[in-house]
C-alpha cells in the first residue's frame, strides 16, 4: 500500500532510545541505554494507599472529564513545588500534561511556524528534536563545553537568527549529565531579558541531585522570559504520564487551547491518584532513597569505567540525574559498534543520536539508574571488552 503521509512526517526522526526498547528488553541484555528509574524504588505501598482512597472517597471525580488546565487541587500542590525551587507561581500559571514531553510538543504548535529558529545545546535532549522537528523549524545548536551553552555564543545567535524559542536542559543535562553553573543562570537570564527571546528551561532532573550545591532555576532568575517544564516522571513513577508546564498566563492559555484538540485533558484517575499521594507520601525521605541509590549506582558506574577503560576514554561527573557521558577517541563510531554490543548482551545509546546536524560518532550515553551495580560492573567490562581492540588499532 501507498499512503500519501505529510511531507512533514519525512523530516521527523526516529528516537533510537524508543527503537532500541524491544531489545533492551530482553532479559539477557543488561541495558545502558534507557532513561529508566529503578523500578524496585518505585513507591509502590503509598501509591496503592493513595488509589484506594481515591476509589472510595473520590471515583465518580477521579473518573470524570475533568478541566484541560489540569485538577485544580494537583496544581496547588505543584506550586509549593515550584515555590521550592523559587519559584513564585499561580496554579493559573500551571498546566497539568501528560508527561513534559506533551509540554515540548504543545510549545511547538503554539509558537514555531515553518523555518522559524530553535536555538538548542549540542548535544541536546533526543526527544525535544523529535518535537520541535514536528514543526518544521531550523534548529541551530548553540558551542557548549562541560558547563552548558555558552552565554557570549547565545547572545551572538539571538542576534543572528532571531530564533523564536531557546531549549536548555541546564540541570544534569540530557544525555550528557552536565550542569549549568550559577554564573551562566545568571548570563542567560539577563540574555533572554535583554532580548526578549522565550526560553524553555526544562527540568525533570534537578530533585535527584546527590553530590554539590543546589542551583537556581533559570525560571526563578528571568520568570518573564522562561517557560519552565518538569515531570513527576523521575520522582514517582514515569507509567502515570504527568508532568506540567509552569509560566505566563497568556502562554499557558494558548498552550491548553492546543491541548484541548490534543487529549482534552490529561489522566483524571492518575491526576487524582498523585495529589492524594503528594498529601500523605513522605516525598521528602522517598526522593532521599532515590538520591542515595542514585548516586551509589554512579559511583560503581565510575569506579568500573575507571579499572577497564584506558585513558584516551573520558566521561562526564554528573552530580545528579540519570546519565553518564562517554567520549571515545575521533574515528570511532558508536553506532557502528551498537550491534557488536548487543551481541555481547549490552546496550548503550550512540551519541549521535542527541546531536543537532553533524557529530558525536564518537560519543555514547550511559544510563546507571536503571541497574543494579553489580549489573553496571559487568556491562561496563563488556563494554571494555568490545572497545579495546578499536582504541589499539
Amino acid at each position: 500500500m501507498t499512503y500519501q503521509f505529510a511531507e512533514r512526517v519525512s523530516k521527523i526522526r526516529s528516537s533510537a532510545i524508543r527503537d532500541m526498547l524491544k531489545i533492551t528488553e530482553m532479559p539477557e541484555v543488561i541495558s545502558l541505554a534507557g532513561g529508566l528509574p529503578a523500578e524496585e524504588l518505585f513507591p509502590t505501598a503509598e501509591l496503592q494507599a493513595a488509589v484506594n482512597h481515591v476509589l472510595q472517597a473520590e471515583s465518580a471525580a477521579s473518573l470524570q472529564y475533568g478541566p484541560t488546565e489540569g485538577y485544580w487541587p494537583l496544581r496547588k500542590q505543584i506550586g509549593g513545588i515550584m515555590q521550592e525551587r523559587g519559584v513564585y507561581c499561580s496554579a493559573e500559571e500551571i498546566l497539568i500534561t501528560s508527561g513534559s514531553q506533551q509540554s515540548l510538543d504543545l510549545l511547538g504548535r503554539v509558537f514555531l511556524d515553518q523555518d522559524n529558529v530553535v536555538l538548542m545545546e549540542n548535544p541536546t535532549y533526543l526527544a525535544a528534536i523529535q518535537a520541535f522537528e514536528a514543526y518544521e523549524p531550523r534548529l541551530a545548536a548553540v558551542p557548549t563545553d562541560e558547563q552548558g551553552m555558552l552565554p557570549e555564543a547565545l547572545e551572538k545567535a539571538i542576534i543572528a537568527e532571531q530564533p523564536k524559542l531557546v531549549y536548555l536542559v541546564p540541570t544534569f543535562q540530557n544525555p550528557t549529565g552536565r550542569t549549568m553553573s550559577l554564573e551562566r543562570r545568571l548570563a542567560v537570564a539577563k540574555i533572554i531579558r535583554r532580548h526578549r527571546v522565550l526560553l524553555v528551561e526544562d527540568d525533570p532532573y534537578s530533585a535527584l541531585r546527590f553530590e554539590g550545591d543546589e542551583l537556581p532555576s533559570i525560571k526563578s532568575l528571568e520568570d518573564d522570559w522562561t517557560v519552565y517544564l518538569s515531570t513527576f516522571s523521575k520522582t514517582v513513577a514515569p507509567g502515570f504520564r504527568v508532568g506540567w508546564m509552569a509560566g505566563n498566563p497568556a502562554i499557558v492559555a494558548n498552550v491548553a487551547k492546543c491541548k484541548q484538540g490534543a487529549d482534552l485533558h490529561t489522566n483524571s484517575l492518575v491526576q487524582h491518584i498523585l495529589t492524594r499521594y503528594l498529601q500523605e507520601a513522605d516525598t521528602p525521605a522517598h526522593i532521599a532513597r532515590l538520591r542515595v541509590e542514585y548516586k551509589r549506582r554512579k559511583d560503581a558506574m565510575i569506579t568500573a569505567l575507571e579499572r577497564e577503560f584506558p585513558p584516551e576514554v573520558s566521561w562526564s561527573m554528573p552530580q545528579g540525574g540519570l546519565f553518564l557521558w562517554l567520549q571515545l577517541p575521533e574515528g570511532l563510531d558508536t553506532e557502528l559498534l551498537l550491534n557488536d554490543a548487543i551481541s555481547c548482551q549490552v546496550a548503550f545509546v550512540p551519541g549521535k543520536s542527541f546531536f543537532v546536524g553533524e557529530g558525536g560518532e564518537n560519543t555514547m550515553r550511559l544510563n546507571y539508574s536503571n541497574s543494579s551495580p553489580a549489573l553496571i560492573n559487568e556491562a561496563i567490562k563488556r563494554l571494555a571488552r568490545l572497545i579495546r581492540p578499536h582504541l589499539a588499532a
